[in-house]
């Protein structure tokens, strides 16, 4: 996160050199229209002051649903301490909380789990083990949630406050609060769905899968809801890091092209974007100066660098997911051929259970990767485009190297959500795990092949 005093003297700077430019061309200084002083007025203000962040957060009050439910389920406690700022405490009473609920739901799981673990020492036939590991697997999430969860939750906090101080920014530079549409019924339904989905996905598996009693359920509820939260909040921070995007770029493109009526430049912005071609605006008229282009230069790194904590911040929580989805899905889809290699595709239950697993945790990986996609092509996209839509021979010399600054800026710090490094996130992440999957389930299958098969009793 670029640090407040550095974002203010970008601005302040800025501000200078356009005072220099209206000395330098005789005017003066002091001659300043409404709009001036507004913009000035909103350069005043701080992200560092709580109050002021606590006012223009929305992403905030938005999304606060999901952070409840996370505190519900002992995932995440963090909390609203003081207005403004996410903190996370292992004294606060979050955190009390989730130790007692993890406690007794780790009772739970032990006494759910020694009977799974039974039943799999029990078991003599190859398949037959393969199945019930799966039931096993999904036991293990519920013991990492201390180290992905608990572990990390104050990185979590210090990138969830981070988006107040964004908002504040853009408020300064663009004039607008930043809004999210919809944002908030989407997380309602989101949430409703998670916990549906799990006790669909629990009764599914029960009824077509042998040996998976209902009440065992009790153990895998928590963590299958999880696993769903886990997967909603991803999407959540990538669609307001894709809206913030497309909201800055066309703000940025507004203040551009300031001179042209709203009919003529809603035209011409439809023009734009259908075409790959580049287009000329030659009757446009234009406010672009030095310190306008600086001003953005410095809210665009800010959300380049709030893209990057994103990553940063959930690495070792979707580092696990990610594996776990591997293994789930490799597990799943090598049991139901099994099945189909023994006794052709028949449609049992059993065939039915282990598809319905696969297609479950290949959805969840497909939402992950692709949401992450979709962001990152609208961070730099729209603000690149509009840049490279100006004229630069008609603009003067600093707004020329400004324009040049901003797009280097875009240059070297691309748009990737990396997972400190492990994996970048995106439509490769799939590309990548189907032939990893695709090479475990040759060598398993070549396995089974080799082995002896049972003598068949008439």
């Amino acid at each position: 996160m670029i640090p407040d005093h550095l974002f203010d003297e970008g601005i302040n700077n800025s501000l200078l050199q356009k005072d220099m430019e209206c000395v330098k061309k005789h005017r003066d200084v002091y001659e300043k229209s409404q709009r001036d002083y507004e913009r000035e007025q909103r350069y005043m203000l701080s992200s560092q002051d709580s109050d002021t962040c606590e006012i223009h957060d929305q992403f905030y009050r938005d999304h606060k649903l999901l952070l409840v439910l996370f505190r519900a389920l002992a995932v995440m406690p963090i909390t609203r301490s003081r207005p403004g700022t996410i903190t996370f405490s292992w004294r606060s009473r979050a955190t009390a909380y989730a130790i007692c609920f993890y406690i007794i739901a780790t009772v739970v799981v032990l006494f759910v789990g020694y009977e799974r673990v039974m039943i799999l020492r029990s078991i003599r036939k190859f398949d037959d083990y393969i199945y019930a590991v799966i039931f096993v697997a999904f036991l293990v999430p519920h013991f990492w949630i201390p180290f992905v969860g608990w572990g990390v939750a104050n990185q979590v906090a210090i990138y969830k406050t981070s988006w107040g101080k964004f908002q504040v920014r853009y408020y300064r530079v663009t004039g607008e609060n930043l809004q999210f549409p919809n944002l908030k019924t989407t997380i309602v339904i989101i949430s409703v769905g998670c916990l549906l989905l799990a006790v669909c996905f629990l009764l599914s598996l029960c009824a077509l899968l042998e040996g998976f009693l209902l009440r065992h359920t009790a153990a895998y509820f928590h963590i299958i809801t999880m696993i769903n939260m886990n997967c909603a909040l991803w999407y959540i921070n990538c669609r307001g890091i894709k809206t913030a995007s497309q909201s800055l770029s066309e703000c940025f493109r507004r203040v551009i092209f300031f001179g042209l009526p709203n009919e003529s430049m809603f035209v011409c912005i439809m023009l734009h974007l259908s075409s790959s071609s580049f287009i000329q605006y030659d009757d446009v008229s234009l406010e672009c100066t030095a310190h306008l282009i600086s001003s953005y230069r410095y809210l665009w790194l800010n959300l380049s660098e709030l893209l990057q904590s994103l990553g940063n911040a959930y690495a070792r929580t979707y580092s696990t997911y990610c594996l776990f989805m591997f293994f789930n899905i490799t597990i799943a889809i090598y049991g139901a051929l099994s099945e189909i290699v023994d006794h052709g595709f028949g449609f049992t239950f059993k065939e039915m259970g282990l598809f319905v697993d696969a297609a479950y945790c290949s959805t969840l990986l497909f939402i992950f990767a692709d949401c992450s996609h979709k962001s990152t092509l609208k961070v730099a996209a729209g603000v690149q485009d509009t840049l490279l839509s100006i004229d630069v021979l008609s603009v003067d010399r600093p707004t020329q190297k400004e324009i040049d600054h901003f797009i280097q800026a875009i240059e070297m710090n691309p748009a990737v959500v990396s997972l400190k490094g492990y994996a970048h996130v995106n439509r490769e992440l799939l590309t990548s795990a189907i032939s990893m999957i695709a090479i475990y389930l040759i060598v398993l299958l070549q396995f089974k092949i080799s082995l002896p098969k049972e003598p068949q009793i008439k």
